[in-house]
């Protein structure tokens, strides 16, 4: 798997953890949340051509 799959996977983990705790914290926001969904499927369209490469 390349660096640049790894790094967004990585990315894509610490955004989640950021996101609870900001949920936790203030409330939650709706967009946040639609965000990050939006990045965990980018992050599992670039890790599945990856692999197929």
């Amino acid at each position: 798997m390349p660096r640049s799959t790894k790094s967004m996977m990585v990315l894509t983990l610490a955004m989640l953890v950021v996101i609870t705790a900001y949920t936790v914290a203030l409330g939650s926001n709706g967009w946040l949340w639609f965000g990050w969904v939006v990045l965990g499927l980018t992050t599992l369209g670039t890790a599945a051509t990856s692999r197929s490469t």
